[in-house]
């Protein structure tokens, strides 16, 4: 069995990061560059020629749908890997092998490399039933995992106060602590309900419902104050505060 060598391209690093990690744990299969967007993903797999690769759809400047439209003809088999099940369609009209909804398991990243190696050795049919199926087995997280030491506490989205970045990873904020959690906060925006939870900031996340009282910062800027017991103040940026102005009409 020839060893797929294979590129993951993700504007996120601890996407990156998660799928490098699922594709290590596979045999016959061996990462040979990462990217960070578009342009770099068409310089690199032009440069290393690989047999797979790992492609994010929505990235600042280049799309993956824009990506594949650059290649040779003569182009690597491709997976996708996006929030949005919207981009389905498109993605197989560019001939791509599968089409990865995240949050995605290993089991499903498996399934992928397993369907690359079937179009490597010939198999260039594609499933549209199949694909059905699982877009309609997409997950919206009904409940989410978080990290307590060895235990996994499982939590509705609706008991987090609020989401935050801190050194790459995500913390969900409730009752009085904040637990480690696998998600991007892209996923968690993509995958929660948009009435309630907001993008304040591009390191935050907050449940609107927690929300106690939007305070004046410096600067012309503003804070949330969550209801949790810390009184969180979660900053909002400029641009998030006049979208977050004409939805609640303050």
């Amino acid at each position: 069995m020839a060893t797929l060598r294979t590129i993951v391209v993700d504007d996120e690093k601890l996407a990156r990061d998660r799928l490098v990690g699922f594709l290590d744990a596979l045999d016959q299969v061996e990462i040979v560059g990462q990217a960070r967007n578009g342009n770099e993903a068409v310089a690199l797999i032009t440069d290393v020629d690989p047999d797979l690769v790992f492609l994010d759809i929505q990235m600042p400047g280049m799309s993956g749908i824009e990506v594949v439209k650059h290649l040779p003809d003569a182009r690597p088999h491709i997976v996708f890997a996006t929030a949005h099940d919207e981009f389905a369609i498109a993605a197989f009209e560019v001939e791509a092998v599968d089409y990865l909804l995240k949050p995605f398991t290993r089991t499903r990243v498996r399934d992928a490399v397993d369907r690359a190696r079937s179009r490597v050795n010939g198999d260039h049919g594609i499933d549209l039933d199949a694909l059905v199926e699982r877009l309609d087995r997409r997950s919206r997280v009904p409940q989410i995992a978080l990290h307590a030491g060895k235990r996994i506490l499982l939590t509705k989205p609706e008991d987090v106060a609020w989401f935050g970045v801190e050194h790459r990873l995500v913390y969900a904020h409730c009752g009085d602590r904040a637990y480690m959690t696998n998600y991007t906060l892209r996923e968690l925006e993509e995958q929660l309900d948009g009435n309630t939870f907001f993008r304040a900031h591009k390191a935050s996340l907050v449940n609107l419902e927690r929300v106690k009282a939007i305070l004046p910062w410096f600067g012309g800027r503003f804070k949330l104050q969550m209801d949790d017991p810390a009184g969180s103040e979660v900053a909002v940026s400029r641009a998030q505060a006049r979208v977050l102005r004409a939805r609640l009409k303050w």
